[in-house]
């Protein structure tokens, strides 16, 4: 069975960023029934977060979240996006945790905003994130706006969303992103 830690960065109680980890997560789980999912909350975190970037020493409850995410066989990443980019919360996480960390590990990168304006924000912030990192991004990242909530643009996102976790889900069983050149956009 593979371990995966979704890894949401909304900064609100309930925010669009944690629906769209949850979507992910629900559709991993219809990709493949032999996936165990743990969400991480950085919100519940911050503390710790900003305390460990100040004194270098992570508490047990940040430790055993970092520990999470070093042992598990795969990643979601979800962030809000402001101005452009995630936010400084979503950076000093992966700032504190050890550098070889992700080296290897698929990851999917998940981003919500409330405008379409930064939907390249995936490929010019996070990617080059993970790309540093040496982590193994699965070519579909999932952008969320505010239209892709509504009726709209539901199917679009779930279409997306169903993408990029059937790559993840192939990436986890060992055989490639399982797409082909014939697979349509």
């Amino acid at each position: 069975m593979s371990t995966v830690v979704a890894i949401t960065a909304g900064l609100s109680e309930t925010s669009s960023t944690r629906l769209l980890t949850d979507r992910l997560v629900e559709s991993l789980g219809r990709q493949t029934g032999d996936v165990s999912v743990e969400v991480v909350s950085l919100r519940e975190l911050a503390h710790d977060v900003v305390d460990a970037t100040l004194t270098g020493f992570a508490s047990p409850r940040l430790q055993d979240a970092l520990d999470k995410v070093a042992a598990a066989d795969g990643l979601i990443v979800a962030t809000p996006i402001y101005k452009a980019s995630y936010p400084g919360l979503f950076k000093s996480f992966f700032d504190v945790m050890e550098t070889d960390a992700v080296i290897g590990k698929p990851v999917l990168l998940a981003a919500t905003a409330g405008t379409a304006r930064h939907s390249l924000a995936i490929e010019h912030t996070l990617r080059p994130l993970f790309a540093y990192m040496q982590a193994l991004v699965v070519p579909t990242g999932v952008f969320a706006s505010t239209h892709d909530w509504g009726a709209e643009g539901a199917q679009a996102l779930e279409q997306r969303i169903d993408r990029a976790t059937a790559e993840l889900a192939s990436l986890l069983k060992g055989a490639g992103t399982g797409r082909s050149r014939d697979d349509e956009f």
